[in-house]
């Protein structure tokens, strides 16, 4: 974490000055908006947080609940999520107060004595090393409280507007404010009362019962699988001794569990198969009490026993596989020449079971992918054409969400003779419930694949995986991918050839001076002019050489950031190997060095070589504007200002 460059502040650095709509926010809800969000779920909690960081976007979120969520019915949380978290900048935070899962044990009927299960093998949770987060479980309200909590610190200081509801809305998209949603409040002093406000933008991520989708004319399409469960989190005494390990149990003819520690040491999470729903049991077993729940989940357990003495929340479910019938608010024959003005996120586009923890983490990516397009169109960084991206995207990251689900489900409700098939399954698929899956084809935003060997270990469409390098300015070893903040940047990594660093006369100095100098160089057309000079392209440099042979003179300008007010210079971005530590190595970069581009969502949006002008160009065109010319940034020193309050001024016109 990088502070201080605007002047010496002993305040929480987490907390970001209040800028734009941040500045004397208004309590109440406005006729008019950039955005309006329905819901604070976890994909619209991502959404808000993300353009809170975007304080010239007026957003405001709306949610019928009268505060917070108390309990959620969310708690998986896989690697790739933790590792938006870290983006977000509060990944240490969660891993902290959650439980870390490291194995998973399989239960099976005893082959001398069917009646009894038997613990049958263990599998570690991530035997490839896929990521260097962990998988954590933590109630779903907690995960929300962070990002509401990051939106309240960000300068756009955006808050939920609690206990109002999305009644309707009407999208025109040719007015200035193409949408024009009725609202209505359901508690406090203005309950009852409805009003018409206005927005450009309209984010649905309320549910599974979504209003939003209903307004837009869209429908949930699939099948029930018909087969209940029960959902029980209780704290109890046991002589099963896995209690506290992530289990799949499998009884002879009982049923199965799924069984998930929770937070705390004491909480868990068990999921009770209560068997297949008919239409003449289907009223029966979707009323089944608790205490039938919790006898079955003892059948189950034999020869074990369970003790409850709490239940925190239960629940009865059966499980179904929907995916909406579109995304937005664009007709299918006219995405090519109409762009979406409104948007369905998480639960309202998309529901399967809870039993492989997949909504929660595919919610927060929805909510991830398109909150900085959001934020970048609004800002006027971005054409409103990379809206029709979301669509595109997640559509099909549902639909494969669905059909692992279906297969996990079917899978899970197998009896005791086939519990090997369960353990096999969840080894061969492991990447996918860890949210390392999503491969985005090329688009807008996502460039071909025709330079892939140069760097195979970063998958043009996958999430950049991280790896560690050595940071020259203090020559710590850190993960690269960790310093890829939620701010909207488009991260641009040179990996450099083989020379050692310097000035000019190599591939990467070359690249360097045309980055820095050259009016069609992307760095120069869409940076504005009075700003920091990393303030849209977030570049870094990773050396070769040991970090012993990397000298900050030696390096090029276009990877030494320079910062208003001050104009101080900025050695942060430059990596090298060292301690056992070779990037090159562990992603399998050629030697002869490449570039790789990183979406702002961490998404791989392209490798390419060193001398990769016009793709360059041409790629960053299609996704930028440029900004109006300012004059270049003047910038102070404390040294040449009387009145120290003088400070705030950053730039002069």
């Amino acid at each position: 974490m990088q502070f201080h460059y605007r002047g010496y502040d002993s305040h929480d650095p987490r907390i970001k000055p209040a800028a734009g709509y941040g500045v004397d926010r208004s309590e109440e809800i406005p006729d008019a908006m950039d955005v309006l969000i329905v819901g604070t779920g976890p994909a619209a909690a991502v959404v808000l947080a993300q353009l809170s960081r975007f304080p010239s976007v007026n957003v405001r979120a709306i949610e019928k609940r009268p505060g917070r969520l108390e309990v959620g019915q969310a708690d998986g949380i896989q690697a790739r999520s933790v590792e938006t978290f870290q983006a977000f900048g509060f990944a240490e935070e969660v891993i902290q107060e959650s439980y870390r899962n490291v194995e998973m044990a399989f239960w099976a009927p005893d082959p001398e004595n069917p009646a009894n299960i038997v613990r049958s093998s263990r599998s570690p949770d991530d035997a490839t090393g896929i990521s260097e987060f962990p998988h954590i479980y933590v109630n779903q309200s907690r995960i929300l409280d962070y990002f509401l909590r990051d939106a309240e610190r960000a300068p756009g200081r955006a808050t939920p507007d609690y206990g109002v509801e999305f009644v309707t809305a009407e999208i025109d998209p040719d007015a200035e404010y193409p949408v024009t949603a009725t609202i209505r409040y359901v508690a406090g002093e203005r309950e009852g009362q409805e009003r018409t406000v206005k927005a450009k933008y309209l984010v649905g991520g309320d549910g599974a019962r979504s209003t939003v989708r209903k307004s837009l004319g869209h429908r949930l399409e699939g099948d029930a699988s018909m087969h209940a469960w029960g959902v029980i989190d209780i704290m109890s005494n046991t002589d099963f001794p896995d209690i506290q390990l992530k289990c799949s149990i499998q009884s002879h003819d009982k049923g199965n569990i799924l069984l998930i520690p929770r937070e705390g040491g004491y909480l868990v999470r068990m999921y009770v198969d209560l068997g297949e729903v008919t239409d003449a049991n289907a009223k029966t077993i979707r009323s089944t009490p608790v205490q039938d729940i919790i006898a079955t989940a003892n059948a189950v357990l034999h020869p074990y026993t369970l003790d409850v003495k709490s239940v925190a929340w239960w629940s009865v479910y059966e499980v179904a596989h929907r995916v909406a019938t579109g995304f937005d608010d664009v007709p299918e024959g006219e995405r090519d020449s109409r762009t979406p003005h409104a948007f369905i996120m998480g639960d309202a586009c998309h529901t399967h079971s809870a039993k492989a923890g997949q909504g929660m983490n595919v919610s927060m990516q929805d909510g991830f992918n398109l909150g900085w397009k959001l934020g970048m169109v609004l800002d006027g960084r971005a054409p409103a054409s990379l809206l029709r991206t979301y669509a595109q995207e997640r559509e099909v990251v549902a639909h494969d969400l669905i059909n692992f689900d279906k297969q996990w489900s079917s899978i899970m409700a197998t009896q005791g003779d086939d519990a090997k098939e369960v353990e096999e399954f969840y080894t061969k698929t492991f990447e996918f419930p860890a949210g390392f899956m999503t491969e985005y084809t090329q688009n807008q935003i996502t460039m071909g694949t025709e330079h892939q060997e140069l760097a195979p270990g970063f998958p043009v469409g996958k999430r950049f995986k991280s790896a560690e390098v050595i940071r020259r300015a203090d020559n710590r070893w850190r993960h690269l991918g960790h310093f890829h903040e939620a701010d909207g940047r488009w991260r641009v990594y040179v990996f450099a050839d083989s020379a050692a660093p310097a000035l000019e006369g190599t591939p990467t100095a070359e690249f360097a001076k045309w980055w820095q100098e050259d009016p069609a160089s992307p760095r120069v057309r869409y940076t504005p002019d009075n700003g920091d000079t990393d303030a849209v392209f977030d570049t870094k440099v990773v050396y070769q050489q040991d970090y012993t042979e990397v000298e900050p003179y030696d390096v090029p300008a276009a990877f030494k950031p320079v910062k208003v007010p001050y104009g101080l210079i900025d050695i942060n971005q430059i990596f090298a190997s060292g301690h056992g530590r070779d990037i090159f190595r562990d992603r399998e970069i050629t030697k002869d060095g490449a570039i790789v581009i990183v979406r702002p969502d961490q998404y791989v949006a392209g490798v390419l070589p060193l001398d990769a002008r016009e793709e360059l160009v041409e790629f960053f065109a299609g996704n930028m504007i440029e900004p109006e010319p300012t004059g270049p940034a003047e910038y102070i020193s404390d040294l040449e200002v009387a009145d120290r309050a003088s400070l705030a001024i950053h730039v002069e016109d």
